[in-house]
């Protein structure tokens, strides 16, 4: 994987949300925000998500909807289930992940972070596919923004947010990605 100068990651879908602005100026991308999200709650593989990101999610389609009707959200990508990768966001943009947030005394982390959704949630564990997925993307955000940190919504939220979630394994995604081999999550699981 590769992020170009413009801030795409090469060779996946991009699905552009209306849900992102400039960054302020001569920000600087230092952070990481790993998150979980799935729609309906605990249901994977539908459309919600990318609905909810292009401000398309029918408020009557899932009664859990109606709590979302005006909110207006994003992330720069979404690992899906299966490992599908899709962008949302330039890097180069802000995208409307974090929220209300605090980290190491900078406030608004959407400012100078790249937001990177999981599809799951706190009760079920996450895929082999979609940690090697995290780790390949990382690595190409790492080569391509000087990035300090890497934290879950939780860490930069703790009184709103919970995700990734206590399934999440951060042991073994910083040791694979440590170690620059994708190849570890894998054999762990087996």
């Amino acid at each position: 994987m590769r992020i170009d100068a413009t801030g795409y990651l090469e060779n996946v879908r991009f699905i552009p949300s209306p849900n992102c602005d400039e960054r302020p100026p001569e920000c600087t991308i230092t952070l990481l925000v790993i998150h979980s999200i799935s729609l309906p709650p605990n249901e994977f593989g539908g459309s919600g998500i990318i609905e909810l990101f292009t401000n398309q999610l029918d408020p009557t389609a899932h009664p859990y909807y109606l709590s979302l009707r005006d909110l207006k959200v994003s992330s720069h990508f979404l690992i899906r289930r299966d490992g599908e990768v899709i962008q949302f966001v330039p890097c180069t943009l802000r995208a409307w992940h974090a929220g209300i947030s605090c980290w190491q005394g900078k406030n608004r982390c959407n400012d100078f972070s790249i937001g990177i959704e999981l599809e799951g949630s706190d009760d079920i564990p996450f895929e082999s596919i979609q940690y090697e997925r995290l780790i390949a993307l990382t690595s190409a955000l790492l080569a391509a923004y000087p990035i300090i940190d890497i934290v879950g919504h939780a860490d930069i939220a703790p009184a709103r947010k919970t995700d990734p979630g206590p399934f999440f394994d951060w042991k073994k995604y910083r040791q694979a990605l440590a170690n620059g081999d994708i190849r570890l999550i894998a054999q762990a699981d087996k």
